[in-house]
């Protein structure tokens, strides 16, 4: 399980074919020394086995599931990515529950500046898969970064964003119309299965138990 705190940015050195998967190399200074081979890592929020780990990068297998389902589709050499190991048993709670697992890849619309200030307005569209366990205030894992939803219009999520963050993360290096990994919120998604069954309906999304006064 992760939280959505990323501990560092790598950068994707190379992608090579193996068969039916993919393998990608990270670089990054500090997250393979505390990597053992098979631990679990998000990679720009996606939950990945650790393998052939060396002093400074670590690689990682893509099943095509991986590939075609995430925004690594899209992943290019020298792409940089977010890195978060597991919560540990006695670690501090510090986002939000993220288990690695993507629901949905969304597109970046814009990452603007919010005028008088440092801050960010990080803008992306999502599909429906995620808007529909998307509600203002709630959570939500992008590029696997725990951010708090400021504002829905229609399928556009609004989310503001420190300067922290952008020190932090990847998201200073994505551009317009780029796809981001989007993991729902799980008890979001919890909660809607349970009061679907409720009602006799397969699912219902969380404004829709809002309105009916769940």
């Amino acid at each position: 399980m992760f939280t959505g705190i990323i501990e560092e940015v790598g950068r994707v050195t190379s992608i090579e074919q193996r068969g039916g998967n993919r393998r990608i190399t990270v670089a990054a200074p500090q997250t393979p020394q505390e990597l053992k081979e098979g631990d679990s890592i998000a990679v720009s929020g996606v939950c990945l086995t650790s393998l052939n780990i060396k002093r400074n990068s670590f690689c990682a297998d893509l099943a095509p599931e991986t590939w075609a389902r995430t925004s690594f589709s899209q992943l290019r050499e020298n792409a940089l990515v977010n890195l978060e190991l597991p919560m540990r048993a006695d670690g501090r709670f510090g986002g939000h529950i993220v288990q690695g697992h993507v629901d949905g890849v969304g597109k970046l619309v814009g990452l603007n500046r919010i005028a008088d200030t440092d801050n960010w307005w990080l803008l992306i569209d999502l599909p429906r898969e995620v808007a529909k366990y998307t509600v203002y205030k709630g959570s939500i894992s992008i590029e696997g970064i725990s951010l708090t939803v400021a504002k829905l219009e229609g399928s556009l999520c609004t989310v503001a964003v420190i300067p922290h963050t952008i020190a932090m993360t990847n998201l200073n290096s994505l551009r317009p119309g780029d796809a981001v990994n989007l993991e729902a919120d799980l008890i979001a998604k919890y909660v809607a299965k349970m009061m679907g069954s409720e009602l006799g309906q397969n699912s219902l999304t969380v404004e829709e138990l809002v309105r009916q006064g769940f």
